[in-house]
């Protein structure tokens, strides 16, 4: 890659809908937005180096997203190349995204016949576990059924149903929440400090399975239909196994809102990777979600190293 400035839209895997054939893990890229408005992926494959500096301390609008049917949908680039005012949006931007509606659909909220399509094809509810324990209900459209835990950085995940739309599905999320103690968010900046030194994955199985129990129990006691109970384990990506292992390292030392940046990538969970500095034999944990919406230049740059490394222990 040239030294040509580009908008970092954030890491997403792309995976097989079919679980069973996600044993490879699927392949994680980073997105770039070109000066044009076109697009370029990078492959964030183990043994990747990474060099860039953030060009600016601005976070940037990435647009908007129009949604037309269950399986079309067009991004929009922001027409003024705004900052963001919350998120990654600007003001305008965020009026015009559809899927900011989705969260009140099954609260009789209106939408827009496309989002429509979209919300009323079949979806997954989930119970997924980070690295700290920290565990979480969550839905997923049917085609986005594996990549969503992906992309969230799960370490352990189980379905616990399946429901005939996205209203469906969203009423069984909050009754997990209401009945079950389920949170429907963990923050990025918990799951990136998790990962410094993660739970046994035994122990983070166990956690899971009981959750999913716990829901599962609350699920078959509803009078609420349209939705049958699962019990599907999700199968995390190959890529991630040794961000996940039991072990201590450390949190990766600089921000990312501005600065030089290098290192060489060896796992990669969600947003998460395992890397390695120039000059140095420790580990740290990068949250590489902190890019999204930050203009990069990418080229030949490296991450100082801490003057004591000593003071890292």
């Amino acid at each position: 890659m040239t030294d040509t400035r580009y908008l970092v839209h954030g890491v997403f895997w792309d995976g097989p809908p079919a679980v069973s054939a996600a044993s490879d893990g699927g392949r994680p890229v980073l997105r770039l937005q070109h000066r044009s408005g076109g697009f370029s992926e990078m492959a964030l494959d183990a043994g990747t180096r990474l060099g860039f500096r953030v060009a600016d301390g601005a976070r940037h609008c990435l647009g908007h997203t129009r949604v037309f049917s269950a399986t079309e949908r067009r991004h929009v680039t922001c027409p003024d190349s705004a900052q963001a005012v919350r998120g990654t949006q600007c003001g305008t931007c965020q009026l015009a995204d559809d899927t900011r509606l989705i969260h009140d659909f099954h609260r009789g909220g209106r939408v827009p016949a496309g989002l429509r399509g979209y919300l009323m094809q079949p979806h997954w509810l989930y119970v997924a576990t980070f690295a700290n324990g920290a565990s979480k209900i969550g839905t997923a459209s049917q085609p986005r059924k594996w990549n969503r835990l992906a992309e969230q950085g799960a370490v352990v995940a189980r379905y616990v149903a399946l429901a005939e739309d996205g209203r469906v599905v969203r009423v069984l999320e909050d009754l997990a929440t209401s009945e079950a103690g389920l949170a429907q968010q963990v923050r990025g900046a918990a799951k990136a400090a998790a990962l410094t030194e993660p739970m046994p994955g035994v122990e983070l199985d166990l956690l899971n399975r009981r959750r999913a129990e716990d829901v599962r129990a609350v699920l078959a006691g509803t009078a609420v239909g349209g939705f049958a109970i699962a019990d599907e384990q999700w199968i995390r990506p190959a890529q991630a196994a040794a961000l996940c292992a039991a072990a201590s390292r450390h949190a990766y030392p600089h921000g990312m809102d501005g600065g030089s940046h290098g290192f060489t990538l060896r796992s990669l969970c969600g947003s998460h990777g395992l890397v390695s500095l120039d000059g140095s034999e420790l580990d740290f944990v990068v949250n590489l979600g902190l890019l999204k919406g930050r203009l990069v230049e990418p080229g030949e740059h490296t991450s100082q190293v801490p003057a004591v490394q000593e003071a890292l222990f």
